[in-house]
């Protein structure tokens, strides 16, 4: 079985994204550019993987605590080009023999598929395999000149003649290299260049040279897309969210206006769910199979069970979770909040810090009163209970199994089980008042 290593290139600091944040942590369905690459890399099953930073890249390697706790980080101070990069991480690949992955935290959309088949040239023999992609605008792309199938070299726009000029396979920059050639030619690498860089290319024309077979995989133009500035990075999202709704269809699950639903990149919903127009979800969401969401809800680390549903206009916060036939619906918003199997929660309701019990009805307009301005406390609802319209709960509270609570009221005070509570004004009438009053505004 081959070892994978992966050095993943994240030393710019993209200023033409107009942002204090370095561009690789910038994000495509709510994660960083970073993080898309780091999971492609695990995915592989790297076993060693680097990060190589510039200088200044605290931001990145603060990240890189939640986004991979096990890679680790080389700092490329100054940048002198892709192969000053790489060199940055040799240190950490000492020893390491199989095949390293160069890939860049700026192009977050490779598929495994495709990064597979570069791995499989080098199984099948090739001493480095290059990633490349056909497009109807070469313009400023290295030309991946090619013959019987097999590549010959790389030639940068620049130094291309008329003919080569016309080639439409271009260079990625996206490399598999065995790691014996990449230990013995890297070194080799000089900047004789206009630039006084090093380039990683230059690593093709020395392993060649040197009799190494070399090899490219043609990839998907979207794959290779790299993001530079806010209108690349919106134009990746749009690619991220196609692939998403088209994957989610495919795998059963039925989109209502596949469009105008966004996914996040750890979106997760069993087959036969029905998303409803308009669906936002954030981070953390697990559908199970038969769940129905419906228009303009937004979800986040929430969890729903099947046969569940809510919506429309739902918010589910994270720590939600959704038990079996479980519903809310219209206006309703929850947090940390679960509601057991069958609980219904109609409309206009907040429920938040609250375990509400099996069976249990919410009336419209409830909300639980968690917060007091300096802790958050606990609402628990035990099972058929049933709280009536515009019940505030003060947490902590607990209402008892089959205990009712009046519309209107304040409940303060735990209830015990089967017991009604109510907690409101006395009902004053005074007859003729609203007659008087009127006529003392001048209508008669």
């Amino acid at each position: 079985m081959t070892t994978i290593a992966c050095v993943v290139l994240a030393a710019g600091h993209g200023t033409r994204m107009r942002s204090q944040k370095p561009k690789v942590l910038h994000e495509i369905g709510h994660l960083p550019m970073l993080g898309h690459c780091l999971r492609t890399a695990r995915a592989l099953g790297a076993e060693r993987l680097s990060v190589v930073i510039g200088a200044g890249g605290d931001q990145v390697r603060a990240a890189l605590e939640g986004l991979d706790a096990g890679a680790q980080v080389a700092v490329q101070d100054p940048p002198r080009g892709t192969a000053d990069a790489v060199t940055a991480a040799m240190p950490q690949l000492e020893g390491f023999e199989g095949v390293v992955l160069v890939l860049y935290g700026d192009t977050p959309l490779l598929t495994l598929e495709t990064l597979k088949a570069l791995i499989g040239e080098i199984e099948a023999g090739a001493g480095l395999a290059v990633l490349g992609f056909e497009t109807d605008e070469p313009g400023p792309y290295g030309r991946l000149v090619t013959a019987d199938g097999s590549l010959q070299r790389i030639v940068e726009a620049k130094d291309a003649s008329p003919e080569e000029l016309e080639i439409t396979l271009c260079n990625s920059g996206v490399m598999a290299i065995r790691s014996d050639v990449l230990n013995a030619f890297l070194p080799q690498i000089d900047n004789n260049n206009a630039k006084g860089e090093y380039y990683l290319t230059d690593l093709v024309g020395l392993a060649g040279e040197a009799g190494h077979g070399l090899a490219f995989v043609r990839g998907g133009e979207d794959e290779v897309f790299g993001v530079n500035n806010r209108v690349e990075l919106a134009q990746a999202e749009k690619i991220f969210q196609a692939r998403a709704r088209h994957n989610m269809m495919v795998a059963g699950v039925t989109l209502a206006d596949p469009d105008t639903i966004y996914f996040a990149y750890d979106t997760e919903i069993g087959e036969d769910c029905l998303i409803g127009q308009g669906v936002v979800f954030g981070p953390g969401v697990k559908l199970e199979a038969g769940v129905t969401v419906k228009p303009y809800s937004h979800l986040e680390g929430a969890t729903m069970r099947t046969g569940s549903s809510a919506g429309p206009f739902a918010r589910l916060r994270q720590g939600t979770e959704l038990r079996e036939e479980a519903a809310v619906g219209n206006f309703v918003e929850t947090k940390k909040a679960t509601l057991g199997q069958g609980v219904k929660a109609g409309h206009l309701t907040y429920l938040g810090d609250a375990n509400v019990g099996a069976g249990t009805n919410i009336g419209a307009g409830t909300i639980t009163c968690n917060y007091d301005g300096y802790g958050k406390y606990k609402t628990i609802i035990g099972e058929n209970a049933f709280i009536g319209s515009d019940t505030m709960l003060v947490a902590p509270v607990t209402v008892g199994a089959g205990a009712i609570t009046g519309s209107g009221s304040v409940i303060t005070k735990s209830v015990a089980e089967d017991a009604l509570a109510v907690s409101r004004g006395k009902q004053i009438e005074r007859a003729r008042w609203a007659a008087t009053f009127r006529k003392r505004h001048g209508d008669e």
